[in-house]
Formats: structure tokens, C-alpha cells, sequence
């Protein structure tokens, strides 16, 4: 039986996912998915491995399609549209596995992901100094960047074009502690420009300090939905829902 908190409702969210349920080959992942994701904040998408995170953000982004449910983005249903739509449409997506073309240079990687034309200056300004390794890499072929320097350019192929909602899947993931809090502070700024990020995290630290809202996922579903703040405090619920007490991670 799901489990839902009373977590505060948003009567006109940037995103709601109403029921979907997505088939890997013979794999039944999402079992029933109920997702809101309020506008201008910052939605974390918890859970143990497994459980459906990244199929749910990959269903949304529309590279799996669910075979039933509704997926609803700013007011337009974009469950059967194709990942090109739902992109110029105002969704930007940094995949588990970066999604950079290693052969490209910074430069090359960055102009590819601007689909709306050439790249903004003073958006290009943000992003350099929110990752400095960009610039001074810019011309260099993106394989060659560290595995930190490669998520900082995931992100920013993201961000270069302003979004209304962001899906990013694990971006602390096998990183030092002083990229995480560049990682952080780059979020941050992205929230304080109005967006909305809908991000799939395993660092609970990371979360807490990050998230507004919180979903918790088990079994393909969502079982547990409320404030980041009260799951954070929260050593029992932890436990709980996750199977493990992260309060002092």
C-alpha cells in the first residue's frame, strides 16, 4: 500500500505524472508512477537502485515510452511526443551516463546542445563561471576532461539554453566533495532563475541541502511524498522508506 504525507499541493505544477507505467523488454519497471514537481524549486527523486528513478525521468524525457498513464508538462500532455518536442518544448535532461560526445571538443558539445540557435553570451558567461574548467577546456576534445569535468559539461549542455524544467539523474555520482559543492552551487543559481529541477540523487547529504520537495520510490511506485526538510529530519522515516538511516550521511 502506498503511502502519501501531506505534503503542501501545487495547484498549477510545472510537471504531473499521473499514473504511467513503462515495460523494458520483458520488465515491468514503473508500476503506477504519481508524480508532482511544483514550479521553481527543487524536486529529489529518492530510492534504492532499482526501484524506477531513472526510468521514471527517462519516461518523461520520452526515450521510454510509457504504455499507460499521463505525463503533463506545463499544461501539455507530452506523453506520446517525440524527445526532440519535449526538448524545444522547455525540458532539459543530464542522463546518468553524461550523454557527451567524447570526441567533440567543449566547444562542439556545447554548440550541438543549443538547439534554438547560437549560443547566448551572457548565459555562455554563467556557465563559465559556474564550471571554470569549461573555459579553460573549451577547446580541448571532451574525452580527455576529467570524469568531474565531464558531469560539469553534462549539466551545462543542459543548461545552455534556458529551461523550464531540468531532469538530471545522479550528478554527484563517483565525484569529490569539491566538485559536489560546484555541482551545488550551479543548481542553486539555476533555481534562483526561476526553474524547476526534477533530480534523481543518492547522496542524501546532497539532497537534503538541495531539495524542497521529496518522492520516494519503491517497488516502480512512488510510496512516499512531502517536504525535504521533514524527510531529512527524520531518521525514522528514513528507515523506513529507504531501509537504512542516511541522517548522517
Amino acid at each position: 500500500m502506498s503511502e502519501q504525507s501531506t505534503a503542501t499541493s501545487d495547484a498549477d505544477p510545472i510537471l504531473r505524472i499521473d499514473g504511467i507505467y513503462t515495460n523494458i523488454a520483458q520488465y515491468h519497471i514503473l508500476q503506477g508512477v504519481d508524480l508532482v514537481v511544483p514550479r521553481g524549486g527543487v524536486t529529489m527523486l529518492l530510492g534504492r537502485n532499482g526501484v524506477g528513478k531513472t526510468t521514471t525521468l527517462r519516461s518523461v524525457i520520452g526515450h521510454w515510452r510509457p504504455h499507460q498513464g499521463r505525463i503533463i508538462f506545463d499544461g501539455e500532455d507530452i506523453t506520446s511526443m517525440a524527445t526532440a518536442s519535449i526538448a524545444r518544448a522547455g525540458l532539459g535532461f543530464v542522463p546518468e551516463d553524461m550523454g557527451i560526445f567524447a570526441d567533440l571538443t567543449v566547444e562542439e558539445n556545447m554548440v550541438l546542445a543549443a538547439i534554438s540557435g547560437p549560443i547566448n553570451s551572457a548565459r555562455l558567461d554563467w556557465i563559465f563561471a559556474a564550471f571554470p574548467p569549461l573555459k579553460t577546456f573549451w577547446k580541448s576534445e571532451a574525452g580527455n576532461l576529467s570524469g568531474g569535468q565531464k558531469q560539469m559539461l553534462s549539466i551545462a549542455r543542459a543548461m545552455i539554453e534556458e529551461r523550464k524544467l531540468y531532469l538530471i539523474d545522479e550528478p554527484t555520482k563517483g565525484l569529490a566533495p569539491a566538485i559536489i559543492s560546484t555541482m551545488a552551487r550551479a543548481l542553486r543559481d539555476l533555481k534562483r532563475q526561476g526553474a524547476a529541477i526534477l533530480m534523481v540523487e543518492q547522496n542524501f547529504a546532497v539532497a537534503k541541502a538541495l531539495g524542497d520537495t521529496a518522492n520516494v520510490m519503491d517497488d516502480g511506485r512512488v510510496i512516499w511524498s512531502g517536504k525535504m526538510a521533514k524527510l531529512g529530519s527524520d531518521a525514522t522515516l528514513q528507515e523506513r522508506l529507504m531501509g537504512l538511516s542516511m541522517e548522517v550521511q
